[in-house]
């Protein structure tokens, strides 16, 4: 079921219709973005996929996985031509909601603390730092650490 946030921005399933506009973003994004098999990958095995459309096109999408009481947001992005307008915190929202709904208590993410604004968008709503990941992600020269952090849905603790 589609949440339509305003009369231009909605949040939908993914499809996989939608794979090429999804690429296209993440390779617009990252220096090391996942590849198309990736994300049908996520579709097949029944993550949480969903896409944003602002003025129906799609303007970005997320990705959660869910094990028992756990929910791990995998990947949030918002095309780099349409941030800065609040539609990255739209989409958490979404996300956040629809892990409520759903068994888990918590829902994890990794994050680069050389993403500054991801970084306070996370903190913004709530998720505080419990640890890092040494070497998680690529980067130009090496690897980055990941800053792991939380959100508890049960409870609201940390916020």
């Amino acid at each position: 079921m589609a949440a339509i946030l305003s009369p231009r921005v909605e949040v939908r399933a993914m499809a996989r219709g939608d794979l090429d506009a999804i690429t296209r973003i993440e390779t617009a994004s990252y220096p090391f973005p996942w590849t198309r098999g990736i994300f049908q990958d996520c579709l097949r095995v029944g993550y949480r996929c969903h896409v944003l459309e602002a003025n129906s096109e799609i303007a970005g999408y997320g990705i959660v996985s869910h094990a028992l009481d756990e929910a791990h947001l995998l990947n949030l992005c918002i095309h780099p031509e349409q941030r800065r307008g609040g539609l990255a915190r739209l989409l958490l929202e979404h996300v956040v909601r629809e892990a409520r709904v759903g068994t888990a208590n918590r829902l994890f993410l990794e994050v680069r603390p050389s993403n500054e604004a991801a970084v306070a968008l996370y903190r913004g709503s709530g998720f505080r730092t419990i640890g890092r990941r040494p070497g998680y992600y690529p980067a130009n020269e090496g690897r980055e650490d990941a800053m792991v952090m939380v959100l508890h849905l049960d409870d609201r603790r940390g916020q």
